[in-house]
């Protein structure tokens, strides 16, 4: 099985350079916006879209994406929208890679077999699912491999080499690295620490591995992308998107272009990497 992903970071490492890996939440701030802003992304540099499916109860998300996904239930979003979604951006572009990250249980309300027949047949590509370890791959990592969906798994600071070959068992598509203890936004990645860490787990994997959390400058996408084989932007992105907003939080006619001219700057910082380092 090759998917979009592998595709693409297949591509990238004959490019020789980094992922541009852009998060933003499905339905913020509304529907028709936000599959504008999918859409942008793509020329915008992006190399693959992580769109984040709404819950109430995120555990992992800082104030601001905690804040969008709230702005998006509120609007009507759904995880049947955003598979919807998924496949209003699937009839322009066949190419880019989606991944839907978020939590277990709109999925397991949703249904786990509709579910993986629907992302798949909508052109999802992987899953990324925060609240489900290892010890519960039989719940929905294996049935969302076999059914060709890549189930990308966060591996933190925390993760040690005892616990790491179990993270990396069942995990496919790339390795998700999260730069930080603590929440999506809440402090900046630290590019050394991040480089030792990145090398501890390519000890242990062939799959290229991502960084996330706390990247919000190009210069930062840059010192990232300089030892990963990938930088994820997602706080930035939003707090652009929330930016752009009018006092009653609607879209304005900025808000599709605050979030592409700062991930085009963000994406020149991402491909500057290897180029550097050269």
């Amino acid at each position: 099985m090759t998917t979009r992903i592998d595709a693409r970071f297949a591509e990238l490492a004959k490019q020789g350079r980094s992922a541009f890996v852009t998060f933003v939440m499905a339905g913020d701030p509304d529907p028709a916006t936000s599959l504008d802003i999918l859409k942008a992304l793509p020329k915008a540099g992006a190399d693959v879209i992580e769109i984040g499916m709404p819950f109430t109860d995120p555990m992992a998300d800082g104030p601001s994406i905690q804040a969008a996904g709230l702005r998006a239930l509120k609007g009507g979003m759904t995880l049947k929208k955003t598979l919807e979604m998924v496949r209003g951006f699937r009839k322009d572009d066949d190419a880019t890679p989606l991944v839907l990250m978020g939590y277990y249980n709109p999925i397991y309300i949703y249904g786990v077999d509709k579910f993986l027949a629907d992302a798949k047949s909508a052109g999802v590509d992987g899953l990324i699912i925060v609240d489900l370890p290892p010890e519960e791959d039989t719940e929905l990592c294996l049935p969302a491999m076999k059914a060709g969906l890549n189930f990308i798994r966060l591996a933190t600071p925390t993760t040690d080499d005892k616990r790491l070959p179990a993270v990396l068992a069942n995990t496919s598509g790339f390795v998700y690295y999260v730069s930080i203890t603590g929440i999506t936004g809440a402090a900046a990645a630290d590019a050394t620490a991040v480089g030792e860490a990145v090398a501890r787990i390519k000890r242990h994997t062939k799959l290229p591995v991502c960084v996330g959390f706390g990247i919000r400058t190009p210069e930062a996408a840059r010192a990232i992308a300089g030892s990963a084989n990938g930088a994820v932007v997602g706080t930035a992105l939003v707090d652009a998107l929330r930016g752009s907003l009018d006092a009653e939080g609607r879209a304005t006619a900025r808000t599709v272009t605050a979030v592409a001219d700062l991930a085009a700057a963000l994406s020149q910082g991402v491909r500057g990497a290897k180029q550097a380092a050269e």
